[in-house]
């Protein structure tokens, strides 16, 4: 690294004082040696997290689940109520006073599912984080602000107003060149920069910019993931770091901040790759129990019978769809309610299923085992 870091200046502008981010595309220096060591461990843990991920059957059913999980703690952090739970509930068992969180939930699902899958035709860029920005807001609050537009303008981070806010990003006319010197700096082959600094500082001048009205957080953080599967860091998106911010709140915004107030990229990158690492490890150990489930419920299944195929596929079909109703069993099949109904009476008797509501109609049904992986 051939640069110091100069994370921006304030401006005056009438009455309160944006900050101003420097540009990134460039080069930069540190001095700490224990980033270099925080990211040998982070690429060795990513390493055997990518190997898991490969050698894991029908891995795409499990993913899902990694994405509710991830969609759920991200719009914690910015204050929703809805618990894991609930996510993957159908709509049918939320309350009303529930629903609006429930469905921000459903739109960053959705809004993660869809930017993955466009990196296959498009590479990562404002205009896809754009898209993704619009499917989030859709529908909830925020709604009026402007979804998949860049902001016209000035918004500020706490406090009542502008004079009074914690933090002022930039002012929009500035916005242009910053969003366009983000984009460059994340394609940039010839900067000698590692990939897992370049998402850390990545997302550090995405929230710093804030570029939309709302929702500025959670595309911050999807784009963390977009960048790492697109680097090909991760064979599949598998790794996603809500989950630590969301514990360790506090220092996330403190590291944050330092950046701005004294120029410390350093402890930022410290705070991040360790939570690289963090996350890795807790999605090895939510593999190894996965592979330990699948392994007890399929024997549990061929105690019915050894001509279990279909079993076998509404096993498969719970690790998307935790949650179930003997309806929604007969429609996926297309079998009758009778069938469906036994097939699920099946999975109750030998513990796969546990009935939740107690009437004789409208039940749904919960693969309580495997969630609870997913609850810690």
């Amino acid at each position: 690294m051939t640069k110091k870091f100069n994370a921006g200046k304030y401006k005056i502008h009438n009455d309160y004082k944006p900050f101003c981010p420097s540009f990134i595309n460039q080069e930069f220096e540190w001095r700490t040696p224990e980033i270099d060591i925080l990211l040998q461990e982070a690429n060795n843990i990513i390493g055997k997290l990518n190997a898991y991920s490969d050698l894991i059957p029908d891995i795409d059913f499990f993913i899902q689940m990694y994405a509710v999980k991830e969609a759920t703690t991200s719009n914690r952090i910015e204050g929703t109520r809805t618990t894991f739970d609930e996510a993957v509930s159908p709509e049918e068992n939320i309350s009303p006073e529930r629903k609006d969180d429930w469905q921000e939930i459903q739109n960053y699902t959705k809004a993660l599912n869809y930017s993955i899958e466009k990196l296959n035709e498009i590479p990562l860029s404002i205009r896809l984080l754009k898209d993704a920005h619009r499917i989030l807001l859709s529908g909830v609050r925020g709604k009026n602000k402007t979804p998949g537009e860049i902001r016209k303008s000035q918004n500020w981070i706490g406090g009542s107003s502008l004079q009074d806010a914690f933090f002022i990003p930039p002012e929009i006319n500035d916005l242009p060149e910053l969003l366009t010197d983000l984009e460059k700096f994340l394609h940039n082959e010839s900067l000698l920069m590692p990939d897992l600094v370049k998402a850390g500082i990545a997302h550090y001048q995405f929230e710093t910019i804030h570029p939309f009205l709302d929702g500025n957080g959670r595309v911050g953080r999807l784009l963390i993931i977009l960048y790492l599967v697109e680097k090909g860091l991760l064979n599949k998106p598998v790794l996603y770091i809500s989950d630590f911010f969301e514990k360790h709140r506090s220092s996330y915004y403190d590291a944050l901040s330092l950046v701005k107030t004294s120029n410390n990229l350093e402890q930022w990158l410290k705070f991040f790759l360790k939570g690289v690492i963090d996350t890795s490890k807790h999605s090895i150990n939510t593999f190894e129990q996965i592979t330990k489930l699948r392994e007890e419920n399929e024997k549990k299944i061929l105690t019915i019978s050894q001509k279990s195929q279909r079993r076998l596929e509404l096993l498969k079909l719970l690790y998307s769809k935790p949650t179930i109703s003997v309806k929604y069993v007969s429609t996926a099949f297309n079998i009758s309610i009778p069938a469906g109904n036994k097939l699920v009476k099946d999975f109750v008797d030998i513990g796969i299923l546990q009935e939740k509501t107690g009437f004789k109609r409208n039940r749904y049904f919960v693969f309580e085992d495997y969630l609870n992986i997913f609850r810690t």
